[in-house]
């Protein structure tokens, strides 16, 4: 692993290039798994099928199982949702454990908090397999172009041997400290900001509506001052839309915040921290959840409103 994983380029035939196995192909894991395909030789799984094959038309290899698509890998990559669905692929039936040989790496990039990561990393040592605590921030666009930022808590050794990997997938990767749940740690505080700047866009949106004014226009308009925000720029457009009634495409579900921001909240009581204002945006997205918006883009969140 560790002198194995160049990112030269490579073509079908070159059986010197390494194999990873790129499990969750989401919003986020399609762009990444696509980006790795050009440099690497790429086994692909996802539930939906219809993702395996759009990866498949981008370089991938599309398998049935985890554990197929592990079985001739030296690294794994997960791009899942949940820790439950992370426990699922890689120690349930036909999880990526059955088949993955002792000694490689499973790079974790989903946000499943400090606590997830520590059990997911102790339950890998039993199989000698070592894991890499690398959540990612960014957004779909960001993740196609390989410029994601990427918090990572690993060994000295494991962050060696997968950095080729990482590098094609992040600009920016911040090793946060040595130990598995540091890379969490950070994503946490990560996602209590996101969240909280949805949130104040989605309710600053709706104000500009209820107060007659032409929602774009004042998007626009916020933009250019000190009101401007990634997260404004990023789902203004689609607030917007949802304020007029659209159906804004899918980019980042209503529950992914819902998960967070209960991250955020058990973070903040493990420490005994008061967490007012992420507490008040959690329960935003909560009640879209329980409105029935739950897989729906979270600049729904607005229409709650």
């Amino acid at each position: 692993m560790s002198s194995g994983l160049s990112n030269a380029d490579h073509n079908e035939a070159d059986a010197s290039v390494p194999i990873l196995a790129f499990i969750g192909l989401g919003a986020m894991g399609l762009p990444m798994a696509t980006r790795l395909a050009a440099k690497f030789r790429v086994n692909v799984f996802d539930p939906v099928e219809e993702n395996v094959t759009r990866a498949t038309k981008s370089g991938g290899r599309g398998f049935s199982t985890p554990s197929d698509a592990a079985a001739d890998a030296s690294a794994v990559v997960l791009a899942v949702r949940t820790l439950s669905q992370v426990e699922d692929a890689l120690f349930g039936v036909n999880g990526v454990t059955e088949t993955l040989s002792s000694g490689s790496i499973v790079i974790v990039t989903s946000t499943i908090g400090v606590p997830g990561a520590k059990s997911i990393a102790d339950r890998l040592a039993r199989f000698e397999i070592l894991m890499v605590d690398a959540p990612v921030s960014g957004g779909p666009v960001r993740a196609s172009l390989g410029d994601l930022l990427m918090m990572v808590g690993a060994s000295e050794g494991g962050l060696r041997a997968v950095r080729p990997v990482l590098e094609r997938l992040a600009s920016t990767i911040v090793e946060v400290g040595a130990n598995i749940g540091d890379g969490q740690a950070l994503k946490t505080v990560n996602q209590l900001l996101c969240g909280v700047h949805i949130a104040a866009a989605a309710e600053a949106l709706a104000l500009a509506k209820g107060l007659g004014l032409n929602p774009a226009a004042a998007l626009e308009a916020l933009g250019a001052g000190a009101a401007s925000s990634f997260m404004l720029a990023n789902r203004g457009p689609r607030i917007v839309q949802a304020l007029d009634a659209g159906s804004p495409e899918v980019l980042s579900r209503v529950d992914i915040f819902v998960k967070d921001l209960g991250i955020v909240a058990d973070a903040g009581r493990s420490v005994g921290l008061a967490l007012p204002v992420a507490a008040a945006a959690e329960q935003l997205y909560r009640l879209s959840e329980s409105a029935g918006l739950g897989a729906s883009d979270d600049s729904m969140i607005s229409t709650i409103l």
